[in-house]
């Protein structure tokens, strides 16, 4: 039986605040399977930025299951989850993070650094990547010659290059125009039916929500909404 990517079990998470524990996420269930395309949404307060940081092991819940390609995340300690997050996890964030001074190459190759692999090995995949998303003539150019656009290409590109059992996507379009937007969750879809890369998507937009196969919704701490895409209903994000 196939392992899912992505099983949370009974997830709670709260802040410690001098007025006392403050609940962020309440019993929490979510199974994602492996080339599944899942956006989550939900409105400001939700708890959807406390929820992407647990699923990327930035943060650990506090009480409640969250095993991830088959590791229990609870059980682990910061070099394990740091292992894992390298090993399981690529990230595409809202504003790029790219290295201002590094080459798009180096950019792009910088995960394979930690996972100890040689500098012509890392340049070879990273010029790979680059190739397929259009970028190659781009390789030796700084995140500042290029567009938002391609720099958020060469992010994705960086996410890829570890091949990641998991895409996390966190408002990957949100310096972007509407069009550029379009074609970067675009090319997320692409690389979810052509390569049958899992991508988890967190987003505030309809639109690119639309995108995906399944809508997870959030509310007050707790999902409110999980269904295909086709039976999900409209609502502001």
């Amino acid at each position: 039986m196939t392992e899912p990517v992505i099983r949370i079990e009974h997830l709670y998470k709260e802040y410690a605040t001098d007025a006392g524990p403050v609940p962020v996420l309440k019993d929490v269930d979510l199974t994602v399977m492996p080339g599944e395309f899942v956006a989550i949404m939900g409105p400001s307060g939700s708890g959807k930025s406390t929820f992407m940081n647990i699923l990327g092991c930035l943060d650990v819940p506090s009480s409640g299951r969250y095993s991830l390609n088959g590791a229990d995340v609870g059980a682990m300690n910061q070099d394990q989850l740091a292992q894992l997050r390298n090993q399981v996890i690529g990230f595409v964030f809202q504003g790029f993070n790219l290295l201002a001074r590094a080459s798009l190459e180096d950019n792009v190759a910088l995960p394979l650094i930690y996972r100890g692999i040689g500098r012509t090995e890392r340049l070879a995949r990273a010029n790979e990547l680059l190739d397929k998303l259009g970028l190659s003539s781009h390789r030796s150019f700084h995140p500042n010659q290029i567009s938002g656009g391609e720099q958020q290409r060469v992010a994705i590109a960086r996410a890829l290059v570890t091949a990641p059992k998991l895409l996390l996507a966190d408002e990957p379009t949100g310096n972007l125009d509407t069009h550029t937007g379009q074609e970067i969750v675009a090319l997320f879809a692409e690389l979810n039916q052509r390569e049958g890369i899992t991508v988890v998507l967190i987003t505030h937009e309809p639109d690119i929500a639309a995108h995906a196969r399944r809508l997870v919704r959030l509310a007050d701490g707790r999902i409110v909404h999980d269904g295909a895409m086709a039976q999900a209903t409209p609502a502001a994000a």
